[in-house]
This record gives C-alpha cells, sequence and structure tokens, in this order.
C-alpha cells in the first residue's frame, strides 16, 4: 500500500497574514481562471502621458518593461500548464506500513534504548511537514545539539524552471525488499574497500569478493555489469551514463589542470587518514542519530590526488556543492575557442563574442546558479513526500535483528551474506552488522530520497554538457599513483567530454554512498532529477536571448540526445 504525501499546496500557507498562502490562492484559484487572469493582464496598455518628446521616450521604456513582464509571464504560464493538475508524489509506503517507524528518517530526533524514535517527537516532526507553517517546525523535539537541515527550502519558490513540486521522483525500495537488501550490501562493501586504490580493485581479494557476492542479486543489484549480467571488479561502484565504464574510476575534471583567473587551483586535496571508520557500537550509534555532535575527523598530513574511496569520499563531505562542475567549468573555458559548442551564436559571428550571454560569465555563474535550484527540488522530495532513512539506519536493523532478536523484516538475502564465510560475513567483523561510516556525525541531518549531491551533480553537469563540445578528447589523460601523490597518463581508450562530466556527476553521487550516507537509488534517481531541473531552466533561458540561437544540443544520461 502506497501513501500520498498530506501537504497539498491548499495546506501550505503563511501563517499571521491577512492575504492566504501562495499555494493555497493558486490551489483556490483554478487553472482556468488563472490562465484567464493572465491573459487579461497581457491584454492591459501601459498608461501614457505628457508631450510628445516625452511620450516617446516613455513608450520605449514601457514597451520594454511589458516585453520584460510578458517573457517572464509566458514562461510562467509555459510551466504552468505543462505541469497537470492532478500531479501525484507517491512515496513507498514504509512510513504507513510501520508504527515503529523502521524505515523513516528520524535523525536528530529523540530515539529510544532500542534505536527506535520516540513517537510523539515523530509525530511533532510530521505536523510540522503536514502543516508548512514556520512555527511548527520550531516545535519538533531535538534530541541533541544538531539542528535539521533546511527542511523549508522544499516549500520556496523560484522564478525560472520547473517548479519544485511539478517534478516526480519514483518511490525509493521498499524496507523489505531484495533491492534495498543489494543496496546496503554495496554499502558494506564500498566501507569495506575506502581505502583500496580504484586501479587496484581487479586483484584485490575483497574487490573481487564484492563483485561476486553483489552478482547473486541478479536485477535486484541496480549497479554496473558487464553484458553477461556479472559485476567485475572493474565495474564495482560505477555509474550507469555513457562514459562511466570508461577509462580511470574518477573524472578527469578531479586531475586536469585547473586555474582561476590567475590562480591556478591544485587538485590535491586534504583526505583523511586511512582505517578510521566510526559508529561501529550501538551507543555511539543510537548517539548520533539524537543528533548529538561527534568529534572531528582525523585529517592526513600529506595532500594527495584523489586515488581511493576515502578520498572521494572526503571530498564529498565538505565540498561546495557546485565545486566540482566549477572546476570543470574552468578547465573547460581556459580553452573556451576550441571546446565551446557548436551551436553558439557567436561561433557565426565576425566582429562579436559571448560573456554576458553565451559566454565564461554566463556559463559560470548559472552553473553555480542551477544548483540552488536543484536543491529546492530535491529538498521537497526528502522533507515531503519520501522521508527515507539513510543507510546507517537500515544497517542497525540488520544488526539487531542478527543479535539482538529484533524481528525486523530485512530481506534474508542480507542476512545470509552476512552469515555466509564466504560473502560479507568473511569480511565484516563477527557479530557486528552496523556499516562503518567515513563520517564521525554519519549522514546529515535530512532524509536520504532524494540525495542533494547528486541532484546538483545532474543539473548542474547538464548545464555544461549544453554549452560545450561534449565530443572533444582529452589530449593528455591521467590517473592518480596508488599513493595520490602524483598522477601519471592514462593510455587506454579515448575519454570525452561528455563521457567524463557524466562520470564525475557519478562520482559525486557514489562518492557519498562510498562515505556510508546514501544509497545507490538515491544518486540514480537524483541525477535525472538534476537533470530534469536544468532542461526546464534551459528552456527558460532560450526564450530570453536576443541572438539568433537554434537551440541547446545535449546528450542526457540515458544516451539519448535533445535539442532544447
Amino acid at each position: 500500500m502506497k501513501s500520498t504525501p498530506q501537504n497539498s499546496a491548499s495546506e501550505v500557507g503563511n501563517e499571521n497574514r491577512n492575504m492566504p498562502g501562495r499555494r493555497e490562492f493558486l490551489g483556490k484559484l483554478g487553472k482556468g481562471a488563472i490562465v484567464a487572469a493572465a491573459a487579461g493582464a497581457i491584454g492591459a496598455k501601459p498608461f501614457l502621458g505628457g508631450t510628445v518628446s516625452s511620450v516617446l521616450a516613455q513608450s520605449t521604456t514601457a514597451q520594454r518593461a511589458f516585453d520584460a513582464y510578458q517573457y517572464r509571464l509566458n514562461t510562467a504560464l509555459f510551466n504552468f500548464q505543462n505541469t497537470p493538475s492532478n500531479l501525484a508524489h507517491p512515496n513507498n509506503g514504509d512510513e504507513a506500513l510501520y508504527p515503529n517507524k523502521i524505515n523513516s528518517f528520524s535523525k536528530g530526533l529523540p530515539h529510544k534504548p532500542n534505536g527506535e524514535v520516540v513517537n510523539s517527537a515523530y509525530n511533532s516532526f510530521r505536523q510540522a511537514v503536514n502543516s508548512g507553517l514556520p512555527s511548527s517546525f520550531e516545535l519538533i523535539p531535538q534530541g541533541g545539539d544538531r539542528r535539521l537541515v533546511n527542511p523549508q527550502a522544499g516549500l520556496a519558490f523560484d522564478l525560472e524552471g520547473s517548479d519544485s513540486h511539478a517534478l516526480v521522483q519514483p518511490p525509493a525500495p521498499t524496507f523489505a525488499s531484495r533491492e534495498t537488501a543489494a543496496e546496503i550490501a554495496e554499502n558494506y562493501w564500498m566501507a569495506l574497500l575506502r581505502d583500496v586504490p580504484f586501479s587496484q580493485y581487479n586483484n584485490n581479494p575483497i574487490a573481487n569478493a564484492a563483485a561476486a557476492d553483489l552478482t547473486l542479486y541478479g536485477a535486484d543489484f541496480k549497479g554496473a555489469k558487464n553484458n553477461a549480467g556479472v559485476v567485475t571488479p572493474r565495474l564495482l561502484f560505477r555509474g550507469l551514463t555513457p562514459g562511466d565504464r570508461i577509462g580511470p574510476y574518477l573524472s578527469q575534471f578531479f586531475y586536469q589542470p585547473c586555474f582561476f583567473g590567475a590562480n591556478e587551483i591544485s587538485q590535491q586535496i586534504v583526505t583523511t587518514v586511512p582505517g578510521v571508520d566510526y559508529m561501529t557500537d550501538f551507543n555511539t550509534w543510537r548517539s548520533v542519530q539524537n543528533g548529538v555532535s561527534q568529534n572531528p575527523d582525523i585529517l592526513d598530513p600529506t595532500r594527495r590526488y584523489m586515488r581511493n574511496g576515502r578520498d572521494i569520499g572526503q571530498w564529498v563531505h565538505i565540498d561546495v556543492l557546485f565545486q566540482g562542475y566549477f572546476q570543470a567549468f574552468l578547465i573547460l573555458a581556459n580553452n573556451i575557442a576550441n571546446t565551446i559548442d557548436a551551436g553558439n551564436p557567436y561561433n557565426l559571428s565576425n566582429n562579436q563574442e559571448g560573456f554576458g550571454t553565451f559566454g565564461r560569465p554566463a556559463i559560470g555563474s548559472l552553473v553555480a546558479e542551477v544548483s540552488s535550484r536543484a536543491l529546492k527540488a530535491v529538498w521537497y522530495q526528502k522533507w515531503f513526500v519520501h522521508r527515507r532513512a539513510r543507510p546507517e539506519v537500515f544497517a542497525e536493523r540488520v544488526h539487531r535483528t542478527l543479535n539482538n532478536g529484533a524481528g525486523y523484516p530485512v530481506h534474508p538475502e542480507i542476512l545470509n551474506s552476512i552469515n555466509s564465510g564466504s560473502r560479507l560475513g568473511g569480511f565484516l567483523t563477527p557479530g557486528n552488522a552496523f556499516l562503518p561510516m567515513a563520517f564521525p556525525e554519519g549522514s546529515p541531518l535530512h532524509p536520504a530520497y532524494g540525495a542533494g549531491h547528486a541532484t546538483v551533480a545532474g543539473a548542474c553537469v547538464t548545464i555544461l554538457k549544453a554549452f560545450f563540445d561534449e565530443t572533444i578528447v582529452f589530449a593528455n589523460p591521467v590517473q592518480p599513483s596508488a599513493d595520490g601523490l602524483s598522477v601519471v597518463p592514462f593510455t587506454g581508450n579515448p575519454l570525452t567530454v561528455g563521457g567524463e562530466l557524466n562520470k564525475i556527476a557519478s562520482n559525486v553521487a557514489l562518492g557519498r554512498n562510498i562515505a556510508g550516507v546514501h544509497w545507490r537509488s538515491d544518486g540514480t534517481e537524483s541525477l535525472l532529477l538534476g537533470e530534469q531541473l536544468a532542461i526546464s531552466i534551459l528552456r527558460d533561458q532560450r526564450a530570453s536571448y536576443n541572438e539568433q540561437f537554434t537551440g541547446y544540443s545535449l546528450t542526457k544520461f540515458d544516451g539519448t540526445t535533445i535539442i532544447i
């Protein structure tokens, strides 16, 4: 049974005001009335008066003001009319199915001695979500000193692109499903392999065991496989987009020379020391679920090029969310004459070049700009639709089912794997099924599905693919040494801009999984959510240009080419 979110547009209002809330007003007015009102506004003419000369001056200004208004109105109407009135946002039904909320987000709320959320606290949280009232969010009880991350962003409006509530993510896998068992198995293997360089997976016994174990899940494991449906060590933890299977695990955009104006940006990072993981006992786990702050990471004093899961995990731990794609932009823009997309209108101009439109400032600022809109879209999914628990919570349910008689309806396949000496059980600490976390605080204090990093990745990469030539091949591809102290030439198959843009998006999405804070389906579906959002923004932007422009051409994550 699937439940429908209880925060319809007509229920979300603005308190302490005499006027109705924005979504409430639109919900009561109805689509036909809104379209009619807009049409009437379009027909209205501005008032003009004064002498002939002043009328001419005012007419020019007024006409421009009206044209700007009409552009904004037309783009808004297009988005409005292309949003079905009966648009549904189904979730996986687990919140309604389990009264003890074993698969619902509750981090930062007080938890019982058995690790389950205090019911009254969860009810208060749901009341806030249902009402949308700022004051209701202030009444949610805290279990520790950490605070919930920005739930009201999911109710914010925006001035460009599709509204956050007009985009849909399919339901996440259910708690008891074999797909969830496969996803948590991958999380365990990712944790076990954090300190192994990606380049050494083929010959590593843990990587080979991981590939064999994940293959046993068949179609229920949604990760990369070869044509025979087998997970191989080389394909471990890779994404599903064109480009993900080719070349080194991490994208060239993490290694190529990068200049921010006159400043050179080092691609070496401050990472954390190997062998240190967190939240592997119940008391620490419960303290973290309550929202109690933990001691900070232990940092490696040596800067390194990213070469393993711990490195990419630390990168996605503290990055500015559009950072990787802005660096990709800087790398591409450093030679913009040779990397710009063929459809750029200034390719055909004899005496003009792009700047505020179709040039470096326009592209760079849009990469950053789209990230905040992507976050609003996914924050609605997180807080108001799905409210999926994090992998660290599911692993605790597995642990207590195996060792404490909790009786949770965990799929038997993951229990079999942990109990088998030739599968996960041969590598995990006996009697301990907690997920070893890369961060002391574990996951952030917002729900798992969708993923913020992955949605931003999908949006930003889509912008870059729209403006740059995806077919360009990297002339001097590199890969990191096993110790991360240098980069060495890569001599395999050609690596293209489009493929490496897809790869950096997957790297960031899956880097969060390697750290233990997300599920594979969080990343897969959120890349697509970000892509949808970016396409809607590019569509709105295209209508604003004065240049003769045939449209943006780009390759989507599924490999199809579109023109916007």
